[in-house]
């Protein structure tokens, strides 16, 4: 089987959902397995309705207006449907019922339980639509089959229990689902970190041992440099898994960082390519395949947060103390992005997904000097060579950093 990812944007409204037919259409889509991201940017509306329901704030109102977006969407796709139209209702009923009855103050539980039905909401659209204009599918539930622990909002893969479920799967239908979730041992919705959508494709790949698995975006393939903050952007034509891991990890937005490891294991070929312009090429990634064409590549990681900690009575920076920091900030999920290290003191580049800075902070003032610079930007160049141009930031330097021929650098812009 194939495996297909379209992601938020390819289904940001009626003309999105439209365009994946016509996708589907020049491809071909006879046993495929499509995963789908919430439309446009109702994952970010759910995460503001948690944020509201925890400072007791309107959510209802918040919900109401998100089921009036997807009811829009709905109303331009069909021009009868009452099935569809209450499954939307049934949807967002199930939040304000789960928010009225919820008694967890775990934040992270709530949040899984809630911003899951982004996805859920426009799977079945997506899938109704498909199937009104003869494009037959089968909808699942991918959290039926992709297990995890209770880490919630950054489920670990149950892998064994994940196989087995897929295992079980009829091959040869097109199948619809959910990219982002899962469930946990006891059948409560997880997700699997931000961005995740691209990572349940690769698991699912992984599992069907796929022909192949492609990701279908609003740009070319994997770009050189981020176009949103670069000039001159350059399609990559071909990747190998370690360069396209080495970016992803780096933070290049076009490949969630989880992504490759499953298909490097069983070298299934993965593409990259524009669901506006499914006929060209795009960029492919496998095993040894070098750089095409050779070129720098640049990416820059905003909202960072360059923290430096220095020894209050001068004692070195050993390996001691450094097992302590790193093991506060595992803790509080806050991840480690870059580090320098002097005799007595220790730069971090933090990133803050989930807001544990200041109480990281409070745990280790009473031994450290504590010298801070909140949202700065952090500039990888990969490929840097003494002939590289140094144009490609704005703002101050502070701090850089050269391992082999990857370039680094924090500036406060």
């Amino acid at each position: 089987m194939k495996v297909f990812k379209f992601g938020g944007a390819s289904v940001k409204d009626a003309e999105g959902v439209k365009n994946i037919a016509d996708v589907l259409e020049f491809t071909g889509y006879k046993e495929t397995f499509m995963v789908i991201s919430a439309m446009g940017k109702t994952t970010n509306a759910l995460e503001t309705v948690v944020e509201l329901y925890f400072e007791k704030g309107d959510y209802v109102s918040k919900i109401k207006e998100i089921e009036e977006q997807h009811l829009k969407i709905a109303k331009d796709l069909f021009q009868d449907s009452e099935e569809v139209f209450y499954s939307i209702n049934q949807f967002f009923e199930d939040i304000n019922a789960f928010l009225r009855r919820n008694k967890s103050p775990n934040y992270n539980f709530v949040y899984d339980q809630v911003v899951c039905c982004g996805e859920l909401i426009s799977t079945k659209i997506v899938s109704a639509y498909l199937n009104s204009i003869g494009i037959e599918n089968t909808w699942i539930d991918v959290r039926d089959f992709i297990k995890t622990d209770d880490t919630y909002r950054e489920g670990k893969i149950n892998w064994s229990e994940t196989e087995k479920n897929f295992a079980n799967l009829e091959k040869g239908p097109f199948y619809i689902t959910q990219g982002f979730l899962g469930s946990d041992p006891n059948f409560f919705t997880t997700t699997l970190g931000r961005e995740g959508s691209d990572y349940t494709a690769a698991i699912i790949a992984y599992c069907l041992d796929a022909e192949s698995m492609t990701i279908w975006k609003d740009v070319p393939g994997v770009m050189n440099a981020d176009p949103r903050f670069f000039d001159d952007a350059q399609l990559l034509n071909k990747i190998s898994y370690e360069e396209a891991i080495e970016l992803a990890y780096y933070g290049a937005s076009v490949i969630h960082p989880k992504t490759m490891q499953p298909l490097r294991q069983k070298e299934i070929p993965f593409y990259v390519k524009s669901f506006l312009n499914p006929e060209n090429p795009g960029t492919e990634i496998q095993k040894e395949l070098r750089l095409d064409p050779f070129l720098p590549c640049y990416i820059v990681k905003k909202d960072q947060n360059l923290i430096t900690l220095t020894t209050k009575d001068f004692s070195f920076i050993t390996e001691d103390k450094i097992s302590d920091i790193f093991n506060r900030l595992y803790a509080l999920k806050i991840n480690v992005n870059m580090m320098q290290n002097s005799a007595i003191s220790l730069s971090l580049c933090l990133e803050d997904k989930y807001l544990h800075l200041d109480e990281f902070l409070l745990n280790v003032e009473s031994g450290y000097k504590i010298d801070y610079e909140k949202n700065v930007s952090l500039y990888t160049l990969r490929h840097f060579d003494e002939k590289s141009s140094y144009s490609f930031y704005k703002g101050k330097e502070l701090l850089r950093q050269i391992i082999k021929n990857t370039l680094q650098i924090i500036v406060k812009e």
